[in-house]
C-alpha cells in the first residue's frame, strides 16, 4: 500500500488537470523567473498564467523547498 501524498505535491495531479501542464513545467517557469521571493512568484503565476492561489502556493512552496535542499 502506498502513503497517501501531504503536502503541496498533493495539489500536482488537480494542477496537471485544471491547466493542461506537467508540473516539471511549471517548475521550469518558476525557476527562470527573475523573481525570487515567494508571494511575488505566487502573485505572478496567478496573473501572468491563471492559476489560482491554493494552486500557485503549492507550486512554488514546493519548487523553492526543492531548490534550497529541503
Amino acid at each position: 500500500m502506498t502513503a497517501a501524498v501531504k503536502g503541496p505535491a498533493a495539489y500536482f495531479p488537480s494542477i496537471e488537470k485544471k491547466y493542461g501542464r506537467p508540473i516539471a513545467e511549471w517548475k521550469d517557469l518558476i525557476r527562470s523567473s527573475p523573481l525570487t521571493r515567494h508571494m511575488e512568484l505566487v502573485n505572478w503565476l496567478k496573473s501572468e498564467h491563471g492559476l489560482g492561489h491554493g494552486h500557485a502556493n503549492a507550486l512554488v512552496a514546493h519548487t523553492l523547498a526543492e531548490n534550497s535542499g529541503r
